[in-house]
């Protein structure tokens, strides 16, 4: 049996954007309770900025899973390890390079659309996953493990550059 088979969970890592949004909304939160005491409206501005926290905290905890089946990979976002989102769905037939993040290779996709799906801690191994998908050219930044950079190799050599 060739079947491959493989998933990932990789956690992101809380960025210095997520800190300032939580304290943006924080603050927001705080200044809606002032203005009870000094408008008529304040109570409807606590209640949009509670509403706006419960929908907002919650979005900021994000995981990533790498699905890899038979040179097929799916990217799900999952969000407070509650709601999941599709990212990125690519066959091995729709693979233009799979490459390590900087390979001068992938000089040529430049302006592709970009999607950031790796931890942002820097600590693993980036790839740059580059396909053509109904006509666009996209790239997808993350950290396979090395069975999805195999599974890769195995379905497409000339498409794929390892470390």
């Amino acid at each position: 049996m060739d079947d491959v088979y493989t998933e990932q969970l990789i956690k992101k890592q809380t960025s210095m954007k997520d800190v300032l949004i939580k304290a943006l909304l924080v603050a927001l939160t705080i200044v809606s309770v002032l203005s009870i005491f000094m408008f008529t409206f304040g109570i409807i501005a606590l209640i949009v900025m509670i509403v706006v926290d419960v929908i907002m905290f919650p979005r900021l905890k994000v995981e990533y899973e790498y699905l890899f089946v038979n040179g097929d990979l799916d990217i799900d976002k999952i969000m407070n390890k509650s709601k999941r989102k599709k990212v990125f769905s690519v066959s091995s037939d729709q693979l233009e390079m799979l490459a390590p993040v900087g390979s001068v290779e992938l000089m040529q996709y430049k302006k592709a659309k970009t999607y950031d799906c790796s931890s942002g801690s820097g600590d693993g191994k980036l790839y740059a996953l580059v396909a053509v998908i109904g006509g666009e050219v996209c790239q997808v930044i993350f950290e396979p493990n090395d069975t999805i950079v195999e599974g890769f190799f195995m379905k497409a050599p000339r498409k794929v550059i390892r470390k």
